[in-house]
């Protein structure tokens, strides 16, 4: 499936070093996306943990560390690579392409989920 390129909002709307949930239709499905405002520097991750139903943008965002934590259970997640970094969680979450334009944050959905 080529990835589709959608528009989530402006970049103002994002807080630094939070993560904010969206829900994206794309090809028939809807992707929960959690994405990270680092500074300048943007990251999106499938936004349930791979261990168990919990929202990851509900977590806290360890800036030095670059990782999301599960709220629920305490599981790290590398917010470049999606990796589960810590137990319980053992599977990685997907990641998508994330950019901003004109002021405008995009995601590429479908190369992944």
């Amino acid at each position: 499936m080529n990835p589709e390129r959608v528009t989530l909002c402006s970049l103002a709307e994002l807080g630094d070093e939070e993560a904010r949930r969206f829900d994206v239709e794309a090809g028939g499905l809807v992707h929960q996306i959690a994405v990270i405002r680092l500074g300048d520097d943007l990251y999106a991750l499938g936004d349930t943990c791979s261990h168990a139903d919990y929202s990851l943008a509900e977590g806290e965002v360890d800036t030095e560390e670059g990782t999301i934590e599960c709220w629920k259970h305490g599981s790290l997640f590398n917010l470049s690579t999606g990796e589960a970094e810590t137990l319980p969680a053992t599977r990685p979450v997907p990641v998508y392409d994330v950019g901003v334009e004109d002021g405008q944050v995009w995601l590429e959905v479908g190369q992944d989920g």
